[in-house]
């Protein structure tokens, strides 16, 4: 039987409630004698997640595996909500799924990582074809470093795509799902197995502004200098001119009016003379002219400070599904998972509908999820790999 790839969203005020509504109705779309073999959640911070896992339990029984995270919003092929719970459920005789958990991201990504994925088959016979999906604490600022531990673990073989996990822009606690848990500071994982292998997109929507910046002195997540100067300074003296034509003066913004700002002009990383730019987002500016990104800045690094208007992000949502509708060779395609920005969500506000529409035209009827999160991870031959901010990666489920 072909592979069954349902979708549905729900805005239910009550978890367990809102969790046992979206299960039943993907639980229906399901055609019999089959049953779901996956489940996937994006999930608003409004909700005690424990509640919303029980509810779902109750609909699909203990032993169905349930990944996913906390989001900044959710969507699917039947809509956009800021406040609720989007799911999708897997069925097909074409896909083996390998669930693991590994916990204490932030003091050791690689550890973190091979705890998860130790359970997970190097071969399964008659599924020559492995991805993995990997859902990380979207607070814990080791999207980069989780990501290239993930790469070696899984070896070369495995792509994978996936998010770091969101709570609508409070900054306070963001969870993973996964072996019927809700977790923080940790990793969850899945492992696909598949007769046909899955495909990867990856876009943003950025253009840079400036010339190459040197990141002079960095702790952790936060860069003190680019070139010896404040950090902030030497941004502000790159926007000064865009945001002075809007009739804008950067040097009279205070702290919370400059971080409005810092989403509009993010930073890209530059990885080499040829390649895009990986973004890396500035969530917000310290006393000191620090800047504060969502994710490890290593001293060394050369940026870039970059610009979007908001139909440079609507263009690169759709053009992200058209790269992964090209890269699927005609192939008949069963869903798709989208892991897409909060940062997106807040460059377009009441346009962010319009993204989501415009790589909906794209892929027709097929049924899609996705989250808002702080961070999206594509890991593929072809594709610009790593971790990223303010950039859609769509992962398409062969038939």
């Amino acid at each position: 039987m072909k592979t069954q790839f349902v979708t549905s969203l729900v805005m239910v005020e009550d978890g367990f409630e809102a969790g046992k509504e979206v299960a039943q109705l993907a639980v229906d779309k399901i055609q019999l004698p089959r049953s779901p073999q996956l489940v996937i959640l994006f999930c608003s911070d409004k909700y005690e997640y424990a509640a919303v896992l029980r509810g779902v339990k109750q609909v699909v029984g203990e032993s169905v595996p349930i990944i996913g995270c906390s989001s900044a919003g959710q969507f699917s092929d039947e809509g956009v909500y800021k406040r609720g719970l989007s799911c999708a459920m897997i069925a097909s005789d074409d896909y083996r799924f390998f669930t693991g958990v590994g916990v204490n991201i932030k003091s050791d990504p690689l550890k973190t990582v091979e705890h998860a994925v130790k359970a997970f088959p190097k071969e399964v016979e008659g599924y020559p074809y492995q991805a993995a999906i990997l859902f990380i604490d979207g607070l814990a600022g080791k999207g980069e470093e989780t990501v290239l531990a993930a790469s070696s673990v899984l070896g070369p073989d495995v792509k994978f795509a996936g998010a770091a996990a969101a709570d609508n822009l409070n900054f306070r606690e963001t969870v993973v799902f996964g072996n019927g848990h809700v977790l923080t500071n940790a990793m969850s994982a899945c492992l696909l197995a598949s007769r046909l292998p899955v495909i990867i997109s990856c876009k943003h929507g950025h253009k840079p502004i400036s010339q190459p910046l040197t990141v002079t002195k960095s702790k952790d997540n936060v860069i003190y200098e680019f070139d010896h100067q404040p950090a902030l300074e030497v941004w502000k003296n790159h926007v000064r001119k865009h945001l002075s034509g809007r009739g804008v003066n950067v040097d009279k913004l205070n702290s919370k009016e400059l971080s409005n700002y810092l989403l509009e002009y993010e930073v890209g990383l530059m990885t080499g003379p040829d390649s895009d730019y990986k973004i890396r987002f500035p969530a917000s500016c310290n006393p000191d002219g620090s800047l504060n990104f969502t994710c490890s800045m290593m001293e060394g690094s050369v940026v870039k400070i970059m610009d979007s208007s908001q139909q440079d992000q609507i263009d690169s949502a759709r053009q992200a599904a058209e790269m992964a509708l090209h890269a699927s060779k005609g192939v008949k395609l069963a869903g798709a998972v989208i892991f897409d920005c909060a940062c997106r969500a807040m460059i377009l506000q009441e346009q962010f509908s319009q993204a989501v529409k415009a790589k909906q035209k794209v892929l027709g009827n097929l049924p899609f999820i996705g989250g808002e999160t702080y961070g999206e991870i594509a890991m593929d031959a072809g594709q610009y790999s790593g971790f990223h901010n303010t950039t859609t990666v769509i992962m398409l489920f062969p038939e």
